[in-house]
Formats: C-alpha cells, sequence, structure tokens
C-alpha cells in the first residue's frame, strides 16, 4: 500500500498562484510515475501534470505554461507551482502515483474566486 500526504491549495484570488506538494510512502516500486489530476463536482476526473515514469514531464493543454512541477525522488514527493489561477481551475485536486498499480491521494480543494 502507498500512503499520501499531501498540502497545499486553498482559496486565492484570479491571477494568483498557490503550490501543491504530495509525498508517498509505503510500498513504492520504482520506476514509478507521479503528478496531479483534478475534479469538480459532478465531473470526471481529469489529468493535470505529472511526471511518467521515465521522468518526462507532461501537461495538460489548459496548463498552458502557467504550471510548473518538481520532484524529491528520494523523498517521494511531487510538488506543482500553479500560476496565473483562473476561476475554472477550481477544483480537487488529487496526487497519484502509479508503479504496479495506481494510487490516490485524498484529494485538496483550491478554489480561485474574487
Amino acid at each position: 500500500q502507498v500512503q499520501f500526504v499531501e498540502s497545499g491549495g486553498g482559496l486565492v484570488q484570479p491571477g494568483g498562484s498557490l503550490s501543491l506538494s504530495c509525498q508517498g510512502s509505503g510500498s513504492i516500486s520504482r520506476p514509478y510515475a507521479m503528478g496531479w489530476y483534478r475534479q469538480v463536482p459532478g465531473g470526471q476526473r481529469e489529468f493535470v501534470a505529472g511526471f511518467t515514469s521515465g521522468d518526462e514531464t507532461k501537461f495538460a493543454n489548459f496548463v498552458s505554461g502557467r504550471f510548473i512541477i518538481s520532484r524529491d525522488k528520494d523523498k517521494n514527493t511531487v510538488f506543482m507551482q500553479m500560476n496565473s489561477l483562473k476561476p475554472e481551475d477550481t477544483a480537487v485536486y488529487y496526487c497519484y502515483l502509479y508503479t504496479e498499480k495506481l494510487y490516490w491521494g485524498q484529494g485538496t480543494q483550491v478554489t480561485v474566486s474574487s
């Protein structure tokens, strides 16, 4: 099993910035993929950004250069800096880790509103 500690998120005005972090622990086999999805009420969970098991970075088209992800592989931690946030970025953001199976964090709320 894999456990997560997610932090960050909260309320920010449009155009502002927030950062998220997620640390995984437990039975983590390497290599692994890790990153973030998001979900709005009544909607499907959608990919935001992440690292592949080959250490490539991937971003959803809607990110448009606004988000930056980084990782500390020794600590199984991924970070996401979100800039130029828009109201449509409002969602619950879920950390994921894929090794032999897919694991999800508990999610953290991001609200972009004036």
